[in-house]
C-alpha cells in the first residue's frame, strides 16, 4: 500500500515521516491552508526527502489556486518530483504544466466530478478526496466505483489511523493520503500518529 504524508511544513517531521516508511512526502501551498508552506520550507521538506538514508521518496507540490503554469514552475524549480493540481483545474492546465514537469497528479472529489475515471487529464495519479479537502471530514465511500476505478488511484479525505483499515478494506485503492488525520492540532504533525497510520494502512 503507497502511503502519502501530506501537508508538511517540517523538515525533521518529513525525515521522520519517511523513515517510518512514507513512500510520498507533500507539501502544501495554498495560503488559506494551516497546512500552507513558504517556499523556504517546501525547500527543506524536499532536501530533507533528498538526504534520506531510507531510501528514494517521491516529494508531491499540492496547490489549489495557484495558475497551473506558475505551479509547475515553482514545482520545478524547488526540485519536486510531482505537482498535485487539486481542484477545478482544465485538461489544458495539466497539458500545460506537463511541458514543465511531466508527473502530474489530480486531485478531486465525486462531488465536483461524479463521472471521473484515472487518465482523464492524462494525469499520473488520480486522487480522490472527499467534498470539503483538509477538513479531515469522513466521506461516504460507497460512492466509489472501483470498477470504474481500476487500478493505481489514491484514496483521500477522512482517513486517520483508526479509519484507514477499514477504508482499504470497503475501496481497495492504490495508495492513501492523509494530512489532518495525523495532526496534534491544524497544521501540526504528530509522529506518533504518522507510525499508527502507516501500520493500519499496511497491516
Amino acid at each position: 500500500m503507497y502511503v502519502k504524508i501530506c501537508g508538511l511544513r517540517d523538515a525533521d517531521i518529513a525525515l521522520r515521516a519517511i523513515e517510518l516508511g512514507a513512500d510520498a512526502v507533500g507539501v502544501v501551498m495554498s495560503p488559506r491552508s494551516p497546512r500552507h508552506a513558504s517556499l523556504e520550507e517546501a525547500a527543506e521538506v524536499v532536501g530533507a526527502a533528498r538526504d534520506a538514508a531510507a531510501g528514494p521518496v517521491d516529494t508531491v507540490l499540492v496547490v489549489n489556486t495557484l495558475p497551473a503554469r506558475e505551479a509547475a514552475e515553482t514545482a520545478r524549480a524547488l526540485g519536486f518530483d510531482v505537482l498535485q493540481l487539486h481542484g477545478r483545474y482544465s485538461a489544458e492546465d495539466f497539458a500545460e504544466a506537463r511541458t514543465i514537469l511531466p508527473r502530474l497528479w489530480r486531485a478531486t472529489s465525486l462531488s465536483a466530478d461524479p463521472g471521473l475515471r484515472p487518465g482523464d487529464f492524462g494525469e499520473e495519479r488520480l486522487l480522490i478526496d472527499g467534498a470539503i479537502p483538509g477538513s479531515g471530514a469522513a466521506w461516504d465511500l460507497s460512492e466509489i466505483d472501483g470498477g470504474r476505478l481500476g487500478d493505481g488511484w489514491i484514496l483521500a479525505g477522512g482517513l486517520d489511523p483508526e479509519r484507514v483499515a477499514g477504508a482499504i478494506a470497503a475501496v481497495r485503492p492504490w495508495g492513501v493520503d492523509v494530512s489532518s488525520g495525523v495532526e496534534s492540532s491544524p497544521g501540526v504533525k504528530d509522529p506518533a500518529l504518522i507510525a499508527r497510520f502507516i501500520s493500519a494502512a499496511r497491516a
